[in-house]
């Protein structure tokens, strides 16, 4: 536990930790929470229908391939790669950052 404690000092290990933490949650959950358009044919038209997508979809896991028979794409919006780097990036950055402060502080370079 105390070689943990210092690894929870390393703002690198706590911005990788984090961000497989954050991601496996969001992959292996499969939360539908970012928006997203699904392209799809039927009877030789295109229609597109927005819908809230998971990242699972994106590395194939979370939805039956007989769902996907007429579908021929899906893609995240701009507000859903927004949401998706917010969570993906800004969460474990904001961590590391907090670790990167305690460190300061434990070593006594920050005055109180």
């Amino acid at each position: 536990m105390k070689d943990f404690k210092a690894l929870l000092l390393k703002p690198w290990f706590v911005f990788v930790f984090s961000f497989i933490l954050i991601s496996g949650t969001l992959i292996v959950v499969s939360p539908n929470l970012f928006e997203g358009e699904i392209v799809y044919t039927q009877n030789g038209k295109k229609y597109v229908l927005e819908a809230p997508l998971s990242l699972a979809y994106f590395v194939g896991l979370g939805y039956d391939q007989a769902d996907m028979k007429q579908v021929v794409d899906f893609y995240l919006t701009r507000r859903g790669y927004m949401l998706a780097a917010s969570l993906l990036f800004g969460f474990p950055t904001l961590l590391a950052y907090r670790s990167f402060l305690a460190k300061k502080q434990k070593e006594g370079f920050t005055k109180r």
